[in-house]
């Protein structure tokens, strides 16, 4: 049944109207408020779920013990705009030129979150679905993440609220939109390494215990390690040193401490309990080597996951396919994202726009992309109810 009075949502519209909300983590910036307003009148049920100093919004069309439940996941927080005077066009105005709205979160991801909204609310109205449609948006997403889609799962938890799939909007295509589907994400943790020996005189450095020659033999071992050459769906590991550093100016002296910071993008053929022994391990070695104490500190942003390719990928490639013409690729590559929470909660899977400008000055979004991605979003709905 069709309600043709219904006006579609424009995507770009929306999108402008959050890219002027200065939504710099943790501020809400009145981009939720802007979005519940919009889903409140469309009949989503809207709850701010918010925590911590973190506001997050829960919004569902449809029952809540629905036979099956679509999820969105996205999130209106952006980063901060940096240098404003290298920026051509304001970062909050949401100008519109050369065929491109431009401003902070343009890319990431105020557009995608505009267009599955548009998309949500354009799908009930004209074709209400047997089941539920549930948007899940953060205002932490770019920040520790701890409040955010983490909250509003715990919050869906506690209220027997559920999604049975989950896409996440997040910019996923490196060149051209349909080019990636993201099906899974590598792990990601960071370890602050101090290195404590004796500090003395460097002309006498047998009086002293220098604890640099210790940690130049630990970042060698660390970073010369092969961790495994990949796996079905991923690349191999990686492991970058980021930070030596002593904080010695002088040539006189042998300082008491070094510091490092390494941080390791992890496949699936480890866990971040696996690392750390790992780590530990060689830290250990080479402390009594040396005899100089260590003290390590970790911490652990995201497991590796993979939703292995099946109804749901399948699916998001097929509306991208029929709505773009490509055939995308499923991919495991790039950074963290609120997937890896999801992931706990249903299948999930990521597919958005092309993320070149995102983070940069001067961040825009193709206008033509924005209408298409809201295409491709109403398309699996279709797909997925029908």
């Amino acid at each position: 049944m069709s309600h043709s009075s219904h006006a579609p949502v424009d995507p770009v519209d929306l999108t402008a109207r959050l890219v002027r909300c200065p939504s710099i983590t943790p501020a809400e910036g009145g981009a939720l408020e802007l979005l519940e307003a919009e889903l409140s009148r469309a009949g989503f049920t809207c709850k701010r779920v918010d925590r911590a100093g973190t506001c997050n919004l829960f919004a569902r069309w449809g029952e809540k013990g629905a036979a099956s439940s679509f999820g969105f996941n996205g999130h209106t927080d952006v980063v901060p705009v940096g240098d404003e005077a290298a920026w051509t066009k304001p970062p909050f105005g949401a100008e519109i030129s050369n065929g491109h709205l431009w401003g902070r979160g343009a890319t990431d991801m105020k557009s995608g979150v505009a267009a599955f909204a548009a998309a949500a609310i354009d799908h009930v109205k004209e074709t209400p679905p047997d089941g539920a449609i549930v948007l899940t948006i953060t205002g932490d997403e770019e920040g520790d993440a701890t409040d955010g889609t983490v909250a509003l799962l715990d919050w869906m938890q506690s209220q027997g609220e559920r999604m049975d799939v989950c896409l996440v909007g997040e910019p996923t295509c490196p060149e051209t939109l349909g080019d990636m589907i993201k099906i899974g994400r590598r792990g990601s943790m960071s370890a602050w390494i101090t290195l404590t020996g004796v500090q003395g005189h460097s002309a006498y450095p047998h009086r002293a215990r220098n604890p640099l020659p210790a940690m130049a033999r630990l970042v060698d071992r660390l970073a010369s390690h092969t961790l495994d050459s990949g796996t079905d769906h991923f690349d191999p590991s990686t492991l970058a040193v980021v930070n030596i550093d002593t904080g010695n100016p002088t040539t006189n002296v042998i300082p008491a401490e070094c510091h490092a910071t390494v941080n390791i993008r992890f496949n699936d053929a480890h866990s971040s309990d696996n690392l750390t022994a790992w780590l530990m391990s060689q830290i250990e070695d080479v402390s009594s080597e040396f005899g100089v104490q260590s003290d390590v500190k970790i911490k652990v942003s995201g497991e590796s996951f993979v939703t292995p390719p099946g109804a749901l990928s399948s699916l998001v490639a097929n509306a991208v396919k029929a709505e773009t013409g490509i055939a995308p690729d499923l991919s495991t590559t790039g950074g963290t994202s609120d997937a890896r929470f999801v992931k706990d909660h249903c299948p999930v899977v990521e597919f958005g726009l092309v993320g070149k400008s995102m983070h940069q000055v001067d961040e825009h979004v193709d206008i033509a992309d924005v209408h298409k991605l809201k295409a491709i979003y109403r398309r699996i709905l279709t797909d997925y109810f029908r």
